[in-house]
């Protein structure tokens, strides 16, 4: 990591331009009265088509968000006045918009054709050739491994991939992997560990046969902690279980050709993977100008290649370069990625919304709000520009979510009468996976009517005269109305397959990009991880050690006695 002399360009304090103190006005002025969604609506039947978008095979409905003409041309001034357009050419080009490591952000480049080789050299780099060189390693392995040409230790085919990693390295692979199960066709499952709490890898690996198992190590330095300690587990499971059955004998020379059979790793570090005893010629980099959060598509989703095949790995990136350049060459006024993007600042400086669900109605997506909690919170969880100067308006967004239909029977309680509004992302697929009727009803068409329904209620709501009108008894009428214009977006797919799930996942990298242009953030730097990092390696020690204990705050020094009370030999089940 370099120490940067050179001048940092400022950015544009967006609280400070024409376009914020018109939005302000606009929003003081327009927005104070209720029901106005169902006024909008009524005033315009052509407001959905106004506001809906087709991207390749995406469909998004915007127009059931707080919104008229007026916001969607002021939020494009405020992108403009603050140098969206500008920034978003320079992230592309390769410039060094992560001002704080100094590098450059082209997780673009990741899903750029071999063809462009040469079209993009950054740093002395020819980014694109080396991007596909990877993927052609990688490709070949997978081939190798999918044929059963590549087995275990012993002659057998691989079964089971367990990938280990931590933050990116995990949430990305583990959220596409269930996302496209049903593209699976080598008979190769995964499991992903990531928690440094032992059981994670103990129930992940409880009933795998070793000789069937390949492990993934994702770090790219090879350092990190959990990863690392999973790392070293996984390779005593391993060792211990084929030594156990006689598959393999207790020399050295046994245990290094059963780890060269068994391991390969995603990282930069050949000498820590050859140290570990990984064959570095089974290692497959990535580059300091792709950060964790946005790295899915590089050599971090080898896991996938290895489940789904190199045809499906290009039909995702291919999905991913197609939403790049929609988002790369479209107007901002016609620019859905970039709209909702704008949007988010809308709710968050204007309406004081702080959260923002995202509710797929597929259920292969179950991971996808958790993956995107890492995404946008670490990209622009922060409190500083990236000049070093504070921010000027609140930042970032709580995302959270889950699936539908069970949400409905959750938290949608908050979100329809709740005394905060919650903008909401409605995602479904209009061709189900495993279409079923149940007796004449088309199941999927029911789960749909839960997903329309929801939006429908959120927006227009029920008013008091609406609850009176079925009889309800007045003193129970308060507590049946729903106030509407609660602000949601929906996403129409035509399927969820490797090309759509790309399109989904650059959707959201983009529109954490917008936000953080907005805000002023280098959206690619993570410091607010490091402080906990660094004081766990100074806090453990004093789990036995008198001296690191006394250095403790007091808090700490109670909880690590608690700790050495209660803790039993030989703890466990």
């Amino acid at each position: 990591m370099s120490n940067i002399t050179a001048p940092i360009k400022k950015p544009v304090d967006a609280t400070q331009t024409a376009a914020w103190a018109s939005l302000q006005a606009h929003f003081d002025t327009d927005f104070t009265q209720p029901n106005l969604l169902k006024t909008w609506f009524a005033q315009d039947p052509t407001r959905a088509e106004k506001l809906s978008f087709t991207v390749h095979d995406l469909h998004f409905d915007l127009s059931k968000n707080l919104l008229t003409p007026t916001t969607l041309a002021l939020l494009c001034q405020l992108g403009r006045e603050v140098g969206l357009e500008e920034r978003r050419d320079d992230m592309f080009a390769g410039k060094h918009i992560n001002t704080t490591e100094d590098r450059a952000v082209l997780h673009t480049a990741l899903r750029r054709p071999a063809q462009q080789a040469g079209t993009l050299v950054v740093d002395g780099q020819d980014v694109v050739a080396d991007v596909h060189e990877v993927l052609d390693r990688m490709y070949a392995f997978a081939n190798k491994v999918r044929s059963g040409e590549w087995s275990g230790v012993t002659g057998k085919r691989i079964k089971t991939v367990v990938s280990i990693g931590i933050g990116g390295s995990d949430l990305g692979p583990f959220m596409m992997y269930e996302a496209l199960k049903p593209y699976a066709d080598a008979g190769i499952a995964c499991r992903f560990v990531s928690n440094i709490d032992p059981t994670d890898l103990a129930e992940k690996t409880a009933d795998l046969d070793p000789e069937t198992t390949l492990v993934i190590v994702v770090s790219k330095t090879f350092t990190t902690l959990e990863t690392l300690t999973n790392a070293r587990g996984a390779k005593a499971w391993l060792l211990e279980s084929l030594r156990s059955t006689g598959a393999i004998d207790a020399t050295p020379q046994a245990a290094a050709t059963a780890i060269e059979r068994h391991f390969v790793a995603v990282s930069t570090n050949l000498e820590l993977v050859s140290e570990f005893g990984i064959n570095p010629d089974n290692a497959f980099g990535f580059w300091n100008w792709v950060g964790g959060r946005y790295s899915v598509d590089s050599a971090v989703g080898l896991a996938l290649i290895l489940a789904f095949g190199p045809n499906r790995f290009q039909e995702l990136l291919a999905g991913f370069a197609d939403m790049d350049t929609y988002f790369a060459t479209t107007p901002l006024e016609k620019n859905v990625v970039a709209l909702m993007g704008l949007l988010n600042v809308w709710y968050v400086n204007f309406f004081g919304m702080s959260s923002h669900a995202v509710l797929p109605y597929d259920q292969y997506l179950h991971r996808f709000p958790a993956y995107l909690q890492q995404l946008t919170m670490e990209s622009n969880g922060k409190s500083v520009r990236w000049d070093g100067t504070p921010v000027t308006s609140d930042t970032g967004e709580v995302f959270w979510g889950e699936p539908g239909t069970n949400g409905q029977h959750a938290f949608y309680q908050l979100i329809h009468q709740g005394t905060r509004k919650i903008p909401c992302d409605f995602i479904a697929f209009v061709n189900p996976v495993h279409p079923t009727r149940d007796g004449e009803q088309d199941v999927h068409e029911l789960f749909l009517g839960n997903f329309l329904a929801q939006t429908k209620a959120l927006a227009f709501g029920k008013t008091a005269d609406e609850v009176r009108a079925e009889g309800t008894a007045e003193w129970m009428v308060p507590a049946r109305v729903f106030s509407g214009d609660r602000p949601t977006t929906s996403i129409f797919g035509e399927a969820l397959t490797p090309h759509a799930l790309g399109e989904l996942v650059a959707l959201y990298e983009h529109i954490t990009f917008v936000e953080g242009t907005i805000w002023g953030l280098d959206s690619y730097d993570q410091w607010g991880v490091e402080l906990g990092k660094q004081l766990a390696k100074q806090i453990t020690p004093a789990f036995h050690d008198d001296a690191a204990l006394a250095q403790q705050d007091a808090s700490t020094r109670a909880l690590i006695e608690f700790y050495r009370t209660k803790r039993k030999e030989g703890c466990g089940a």
